[in-house]
Parts: structure tokens; sequence; C-alpha cells
């Protein structure tokens, strides 16, 4: 039958997973890090995760689809109910966004600190969240340009010296901004005599939102510009 379903552009999921929690029926799940619909008989064509979604990338098609069986959305969210009163004694990894999955890192509480090395701060100016910093300043002028997600800078250790050093740094978190990046970022590339850019983000698939803003900047800046992306995984490592 032909009826209204949701569809999900992948291009523009960052996989936050904010439209799995939305969705009550259990339509939408994660896979490989995106947003997919699961059952076509799950989707009852309400639309509860369209105003959740922070990059607009759910919207309503008509094509054939399977009827909305709502026998089968009622015993499937019962079987859920179940599943998360039994784990209620023992936390588990969140099951939607990877962004949120509990673990413990194991470091070395006992490993000794050079305390007579004293480190200084790279920041070279001031506000640093994409959200506050102007699109013109004068420090923008000649910069090589970090763009990072604010995570980063707590994984690596060594974040201010090889990341920062001689940087104009720029940071945000498109999960938790919610926001599209990507039209402040043109701006402020068009516009300053930006030298390079370069993105350091997580590994989880939310971080990709930034990622893919910078690149939608550059492109739409109409301006050729090196750029690289640096991914630092949860345990502090550089992923190449």
């Amino acid at each position: 039958m032909i009826r209204r379903v949701i569809n999900i552009d992948e291009e523009k999921c960052n996989g936050c997973g904010i439209c799995v929690n939305a969705c009550h029926e259990g339509a939408i799940g994660l896979v490989d890090g995106k947003a997919k619909l699961l059952r076509d008989d799950y989707c009852d064509g309400l639309g509860d995760c369209l105003p959740t979604c922070p990059t607009g990338a759910i919207t309503f098609v008509e094509r054939e689809a399977a009827a909305y069986d709502e026998a089968a959305v009622k015993e499937n969210m019962r079987k859920k109910a179940e599943a998360e009163k039994s784990q209620v004694k023992t936390p588990v990894a969140h099951q939607g966004c990877p962004g949120q999955r509990m673990m413990q890192l194991n470091r070395n509480r006992e490993e000794k600190v050079e305390t007579n090395v004293k480190l200084t701060s790279k920041l070279a100016q001031w506000p640093v969240q994409i959200k506050l910093v102007p699109i013109n300043a004068p420090y923008f002028d000649g910069a090589n340009l970090l763009i990072a997600a604010d995570c980063t800078a707590y994984a690596y250790a060594n974040f201010h010296q090889e990341f920062m050093n001689g940087k104009i740094t720029i940071v945000g978190c498109p999960k938790l901004d919610a926001v599209d990046y990507s039209e402040k970022l043109t701006e402020i590339i068009r516009n300053n005599d930006i030298k390079s850019v370069t993105i350091v983000r997580m590994e989880v698939p939310c971080c990709g939102g930034l990622e893919n803003a910078t690149k939608t900047a550059l492109q739409n800046s109409g301006k050729f510009i090196p750029w690289n992306v640096v991914t630092i995984s949860i345990d502090g490592q550089i992923l190449l």
C-alpha cells in the first residue's frame, strides 16, 4: 500500500541517536553509526522523530510500505520494557548513540608526573566556541585554523602542543549545540585570510557532523585551502 513514512538522509545524519529515543514504536535504530528505518510496519507516519533531528535528516515520503501494525508495535514495546526492567540492577552501555556509551578507561593511577615541567597554554584567542566567535576578527588574518570537537582536548593528552600550537582554535559539539555549523564556518573562511584548516574530531559518529560542516564550509567558501582531518580514539590515540 502507498502511505506516508519517514525517510532518513544518511548524508545529513550524524548518528546522534536522538531519533532512536524519540521513536516510541521502535521503528528507528542505529546501524553502522547512521539512523535507519528498521521496519516500515513500525512507523506510524506521525513523525515524533522529525522535530528532534538536529540536522534535518528526517522527512516524510509517500511510498509503497507495509501497513502500520499496531499489535506488533505494542508487543515490541512490551519486550523492550521487560528487557529494560531486567537491566535496572546491572548498568549497561547506552544502546542508542555510540557517543553516550558508558565505558571505564583503565589508566595507571600510580603513573608519575614530572612536577618540574610547567606546561603553558597554546590558546591564541578568545572566545573559542564556534557559536560565540565573531565572523570577522583580527586573529583570523593569516591564520592556520583548528576546528576541533570539544572532547578532543580531554581525550588527547598533548592537545595543546601538537594541535593548538601556532593555530587559531575554535571548538564545538554538533550533538550538544544541535545546530548546523556550516553556515558560520563558511562566512569565517570566506571573509578572512585563512591559510589552512585542521579538523580534529573524536571517533564517535556524532563527531562526523563537525567534519561534514567544515567540508561543506570549505566548498561553499569558494576558496582552495589545504585541509586535513585527524581522528582521536576514545582512549586518546590518533587513528590514521
